[in-house]
Formats: C-alpha cells, sequence, structure tokens
C-alpha cells in the first residue's frame, strides 16, 4: 500500500505548536480538564484511577452512552477509538479494496481520498457547488455512482465549508447507496458544532450499509482525549474491532472514563452549549473583519464548525500564502490547496476572542505588505 502525503496534516502537524498564533483548527477553544471534571469531589476520584489498560472497543458504560445518541443502537453497533482520524482508516481498510469505487464529497477533509487511493479504489468526486451555497446536484452523483461504487463518502456538515447537507441531497445519497448497494460512510464530527438552527440529523438508521464516524475533537472542545467511534452494523463493527488490534488497540484508560463524563446526557447539552455560544461570538468578530476586507474576500456564511472557507482576490498561490504567513507573521491557516481549491482559505474560529482577533490583525499585516507589492501577488 502507498500511501500519498496528507499535506495539511503535515503542513498543520510541523507547524502548529510552533507559530505563535494557530488559526488553523476547526475545533473550538478546549475545555480545560478541571472545568470538565467539575466538583472536588470528582477531581480527587480521578486522581485515584490507575495507568491501567482499557476495555479496548471501549468500555461498556462508554459504549451505551454513545449508543443512546443513535435512536435503535446498542453498544455492539458502537466502536471507540483513538480519534475520528483512526475511525476513517478503519473503515476504509475494512471496506476498500483494488478495483473498488468510492464516490467522495469535495472539498472535505483529505483524510479519505488518501486512504481510499491508498487502498487501490478509483475515487470520483462529488463536487460541492459555492453558487449553491456549498451543496451537491443529486444529477452530479447519480453521474457518480455505478454498480461498482463501495462507498459514498460524505462530510456533514462539512469540512471545510461549514454547510450542512440540504434534504434534497441527503435523499440523493440514501437513494443512490440503495440503488447500488453501497456503503454510506458519514463522517459527522461537526454535528453539534452548529452555528445556529437545528442540531444535524445523523445518517445512522437511514440505511442498512451505513457507518457513522464522530468524536469529541470538534463540537467538544476535547481534542486532547482522542475521543473518536464509529457506529455501525454489530457484524461490521465487530470486524473492524479485529481491525482495531492492529492499530492502537484501545483507547487510553483516562480518555474513556473522561469521554464518559463529557456525554453523560445534561453534561454533553452543556458542552455543545458552550460551543454555541463561542461560535456565535467569534463568527460575528470573523464576519466583521471579511466585511472590512470589501472585494477581497468572498464567502458562503459557515453553518456550522468553527471555520470560514474564504475565497480571495489575489494573485499569489493559497500555499505560498499561507507559507508566507507562518514565516513572517507566526500565524498558521490552511491553504485552499489542500482541498484541492486553490484561491481559498480556512480560518479557524473557535479560539479564545483576543487569540483570534491578534491573528486576524497579523494576517491584515501581510495582506498590506502583498497589496504594497512586498510579494509576488
Amino acid at each position: 500500500m502507498k500511501i500519498e502525503p496528507f499535506e495539511m496534516e503535515r503542513m498543520q502537524s510541523t507547524w502548529e505548536n510552533v507559530v505563535e498564533i494557530n488559526l488553523s483548527e476547526s475545533g473550538v477553544e478546549p475545555i480545560p480538564l478541571r472545568e470538565l471534571l467539575g466538583d472536588a469531589g470528582r477531581i480527587e476520584a480521578f486522581l485515584d484511577y490507575p495507568a491501567a489498560y482499557s476495555q479496548s472497543n471501549g468500555t461498556p458504560e462508554l459504549r451505551a452512552t454513545i449508543a443512546s445518541m443513535y435512536g435503535d443502537a446498542a453498544p455492539d453497533h458502537v466502536l471507540v477509538t483513538n480519534g475520528s482520524s483512526e475511525a476513517n482508516f478503519l473503515a476504509a481498510w475494512h471496506l476498500v479494496e483494488k478495483g473498488d469505487e468510492v464516490v467522495l464529497m469535495l472539498p472535505n477533509y483529505m483524510q479519505l481520498w488518501g486512504l481510499a487511493r491508498g487502498f487501490g479504489a478509483t475515487v470520483k468526486p462529488l463536487r460541492l457547488r459555492e453558487g449553491a451555497g456549498w451543496q451537491f446536484d443529486p444529477e452530479d452523483l447519480k453521474a457518480a455512482v455505478s454498480k461498482r461504487t463501495k462507498a459514498i463518502v460524505v462530510c456533514n456538515p462539512d469540512n471545510p465549508t461549514g454547510s450542512i447537507m440540504g434534504a434534497e441531497q441527503r435523499k440523493a445519497v440514501l437513494d443512490a447507496a440503495e440503488d447500488a448497494d453501497a456503503w454510506i460512510l458519514s463522517d459527522e464530527v461537526y454535528l453539534g458544532a452548529e452555528r445556529e438552527g437545528p442540531r444535524t440529523e445523523t445518517l445512522w438508521g437511514t440505511h442498512d450499509k451505513t457507518l457513522v464516524v464522530n468524536g469529541l475533537s470538534k463540537a467538544y472542545g476535547l481534542p486532547g482525549l482522542r475521543i473518536g467511534w464509529l457506529v455501525g452494523p454489530p457484524r461490521t463493527i465487530a470486524a473492524l474491532w479485529s481491525h482495531h488490534d492492529y492499530t492502537t488497540i484501545g483507547p487510553t484508560y483516562f480518555s474513556d472514563r473522561l469521554a464518559q463524563i463529557a456525554l453523560e446526557p445534561r453534561r454533553r447539552e452543556a458542552i455543545l452549549a458552550r460551543t454555541r455560544a463561542i461560535l456565535g461570538r467569534n463568527y460575528a468578530l470573523v464576519a466583521k473583519w471579511i466585511d472590512a476586507h470589501g472585494s477581497l474576500f468572498s464567502y458562503v456564511p459557515p453553518q456550522a464548525g468553527a471555520i470560514v472557507y474564504l475565497r480571495y482576490a489575489l494573485r499569489i498561490n493559497s500555499t505560498e500564502l499561507v507559507t508566507r504567513l507562518l514565516k513572517e507573521k507566526s500565524v498558521l491557516v490552511v491553504p485552499g490547496d489542500h482541498f484541492g481549491m486553490d484561491g481559498y482559505l480556512r480560518i479557524g474560529t473557535g479560539p479564545e476572542e483576543d487569540y483570534l482577533l491578534r491573528g486576524l490583525d497579523r494576517i491584515d499585516a501581510l495582506l498590506r505588505e502583498i497589496k504594497a507589492g512586498r510579494g509576488k501577488a
């Protein structure tokens, strides 16, 4: 298996802990451990936990809690993983074989694009259209899906656009999967990070051959726990658990217990309310900043996620622009190149307010220099 470079993760892994201001993340300001644990008694009890191995597919308590979020799902429908990235890897490893076809929504987090190609599949893009509010045309999906289609891969809410799949598009995915007897692989890691409006409806329970991926990194502000999960048919989940034996084996004892706390129903709702408050406050700041630049930027307001995806009117490649920004201003954002779309930037809107504004000010400083001719724009 030959793996092509995962360009976004390579750049983030290299620079996110080096730059002074990191606006490349798509989650909200992480929750401190003290805040998550809450009262002194719970903090003291946590300090007595052993540094032990945990149940490798997730403790029964955690799997039951996750299952309760998915209608009629039971614990044997759930596999707990080290982050949603491992969940995506296990799903691709299990589903995709050489010669398969995979239809994948674009733009998207490109992990599954690279994995499917690495496992020997032909990947057909299902392109979201900016002029349609970052929705795909159902006719494009019909044209892409064939009897050789093994999986239809969607990200809902989407990364990097922040769009939520419309009712017509949702029906088109279900109809296409049914007609082709294909799997639906639905990355729902931004579910619960809606800026306004109702919570995004999961695709779980809509098609027999569905795998849902989620985790605590984005909507929950707990990326350091590295807790993700897969929800799927029990026989498939059992097979994926055996794949898990070859990767990380299982989540950490501490992360499993902390995830149980985070996903207690009342605590979960409080965490998601915190996320929505951060998104609402920070989006207003970023929208004002964007509008102040007039025709330099154009964008579709994101419906979900701590991100804005901007088209910019400068004659400079997006990776070159981001490289200048990190080297000259010590700020990291994500270039559109990493989603196969030059001429765009993804800016994270989830940090603490002052940190975010300082980052935007530094972006302004570079833009002024580029406009003044100190660069190749």
